[in-house]
């Protein structure tokens, strides 16, 4: 049994795939990592960006799509919806068989929304309204008018995956959009049983900016590289509670489905860290790790099957006031990552327009 499969059967993890691209799709390698245990699929501006102007396999549904009258993002989006209905329809036996468990791929509302909260639950509605697939993810980044949008989504019935989480108090807010969308459906008579949520909290990045922080000492030195999985053990915990208790109670009644968190950003930008940290320590029931293909195949290779998301979860608290004590705002590096996350994913999602565009001149 591969290490991906142990992580669900054993541990409750479920391992998805943070890539897309069609030359996976047409090779049937995406088929062949579902088969080794990858249990859903993420995508976001810049892995598509990347994958469509990495390939050719885009341009003769691009030429028609354009020679037809389609402007240049509307060819964009058709391309992208392309691919994850393939991918849905891929992963829909696994749904099944999980009974709405996994199965789901995740597709972003454009970065240029992050901070329009009705704009975004608008796309999110549209996006699950135009491809249709129950195991459908709409991607919201976790901004202070994306909490608006999500609550309005999921009230709506949409599932969502709230994205670009970095701080444990926007992660709070994020639980709370939710439940309370769930609550607005129940008063509105909606199926709870049918809502799916995900909160991606990402991980690497937390660690690449506070050590960029700390200072040069060997106090400093001691907390390099271990705030990220300190926080997110951390946010577990407030998974645990706020999945719990009266509140939820009422809303599980009704079917709803917890809102699990989701470790993204998971491989290693430092070289000094094991390049599995991220995976090995954060092992539990009722999560995500979305995972590039070089981290599964390193995890597989010499990563580890137990439970760690809970361990020292005295000693996570004490990192983080630690931390704090050597000068670093965790707040204000939540903020500072939130605002470069929407801004590089607007980035990649100008580029790969500019790359089409590109394309449209040079065959006019």
């Amino acid at each position: 049994m591969t290490k991906l499969r142990r992580l669900h059967d054993e541990q409750g993890q479920s391992p998805w795939l943070d890539n897309l691209t069609r030359d996976h799709l047409r090779s049937g390698h995406l088929e062949r990592l579902v088969n080794r245990g990858v249990r859903g699929v993420t995508a976001n501006p810049t892995i598509l960006a990347n994958a469509i102007a990495g390939s050719d396999a885009y341009d003769d549904q691009f030429a028609e799509l354009v020679g037809g009258g389609a402007t240049v993002e509307d060819a964009y989006w058709e391309l992208v919806i392309a691919d994850v209905v393939e991918a849905l329809d891929l992963l829909a036996p696994l749904h099944e068989a999980s009974n709405g468990g996994d199965g789901f791929v995740s597709l972003e509302v454009a970065p240029a929304l992050a901070h329009d909260a009705d704009a975004s639950a608008a796309a999110a509605a549209d996006l699950h309204q135009r491809i249709d697939r129950p195991n459908l993810l709409v991607k919201i980044p976790a901004t202070s008018e994306g909490i608006d949008a999500i609550r309005q989504a999921t009230s709506a019935g949409n599932n969502i995956n709230v994205t670009l989480i970095f701080s444990l108090n926007r992660y709070d807010q994020v639980i709370d959009a939710y439940l309370t969308g769930l609550e607005t459906l129940a008063a509105s008579g909606g199926d709870l049983a049918t809502v799916h949520s995900v909160a991606s909290f990402f991980v690497s990045r937390v660690d690449t900016e506070v050590d960029r922080r700390l200072p040069a000492t060997a106090t400093g030195h001691a907390v390099k590289g271990t705030v990220a999985v300190a926080q997110a053990r951390r946010a577990y915990a407030m998974f645990r509670d706020a999945f719990r208790g009266p509140r939820w109670d009422a809303l599980a009644a009704r079917g709803a489905t917890v809102q699990r968190p989701l470790w993204a950003s998971t491989s290693t930008k430092d070289p000094t860290l094991p390049d599995t940290l991220y995976v090995d320590q954060l092992i539990g029931p009722d999560t995500v790790n979305t995972l590039p293909e070089p981290t599964i195949d390193a995890f597989e290779d010499h990563g580890t099957v137990a439970r760690t998301i809970d361990e020292s979860a005295d000693g996570a608290g004490a990192i983080l006031t630690r931390a704090a004590d050597l000068g670093v705002d965790l707040a204000d590096v939540g903020s500072t990552l939130e605002d470069q996350g929407v801004a590089a994913f607007t980035r990649s999602f100008a580029e790969v327009l500019a790359s089409l565009q590109a394309k449209v001149v040079a065959n006019a």
